[in-house]
């Protein structure tokens, strides 16, 4: 090789340039740490009705490390997000000092078994709440199909007055509703939005005109439904009084 002048060239050019790149990667390196790139201002936005500001303080103070160049951002994002109500943060750097931060929350929409939230993407969390909701039931991973479903369920009912409090979907996809009345609703797997459709256009004219507290209906036939009304069975077994007892 010492007798080839031109790879002692190249290897000589190669040498030099990495030895510029170091330079300049010292140099910058240097730079982005002065204090003159320091963060002298962090804005958050986003309307919040759950996280607080001491929450959002104590992470700015704790975790927000660097400058205006070396923070890292998706960290910071990350540490936003760990609060049981931030559904979604975004992080932008603002030139030349500030940062800008937008929190979403979660919004609530039911309850996911014993102890969590459904919020209105039907994405599960867990955050203390102590509000009335729903409740939605059903295998793990079905809380986005629950919340689905609960908005046609809630839309279509309201037609009659009617509102769901309980939302159930079993592992064989069989659905039920309870409703605020207490009326309980048995719709199974198969045509379930043209089963509540028939339940509510019929309503009115028949379950509606009964004047007796009705508890279950079960929607899974085909012309009609079967009806549940807890008096009857009450009214069947008591005696009849004999005539002209005294």
């Amino acid at each position: 090789m010492w007798h080839k002048p031109d790879t002692l060239n190249r290897v000589s050019d190669l040498l030099i340039t990495l030895a510029i790149l170091l330079v300049v990667y010292g140099a910058v390196h240097f730079v982005v740490r002065l204090p003159a790139f320091a963060l002298r201002e962090v804005r958050i936005d986003g309307e919040l009705a759950h996280v607080t500001g001491e929450q959002l303080a104590t992470i700015v103070k704790r975790e927000l490390k660097g400058n205006f160049f070396t923070l890292k951002l998706a960290a910071a994002r990350s540490s936003f997000e760990k609060l049981p109500w931030v559904r979604r943060v975004e992080v932008r750097r603002q030139w030349p000092d500030r940062l800008d931060i937008t929190v979403e929350e979660h919004l609530p929409l039911a309850r996911w078994g014993s102890d969590a939230l459904v919020n209105s993407y039907g994405e599960v969390f867990r955050a203390a709440y102590d509000g009335n909701l729903p409740l939605f039931a059903g295998p793990e991973g079905a809380a986005k199909e629950v919340a689905i479903q609960y908005d046609f369920f809630r839309r279509s009912l309201a037609a009659i007055g009617k509102v769901p409090l309980r939302v159930q979907v079993s592992a064989r996809r069989a659905w039920q509703i309870q409703l605020e009345d207490g009326l309980t609703l048995e719709l199974g797997r198969e045509q379930v939005e043209a089963r509540l459709a028939r339940f509510v256009a019929a309503y009115e004219r028949t379950l509606g005109q009964l004047g007796r507290r009705i508890d279950y209906v079960d929607l899974r036939y085909v012309n009609g439904f079967a009806v549940r009304i807890p008096e009857l069975k009450y009214e069947r077994t008591q005696p009849k009084a004999l005539k002209g007892a005294a």
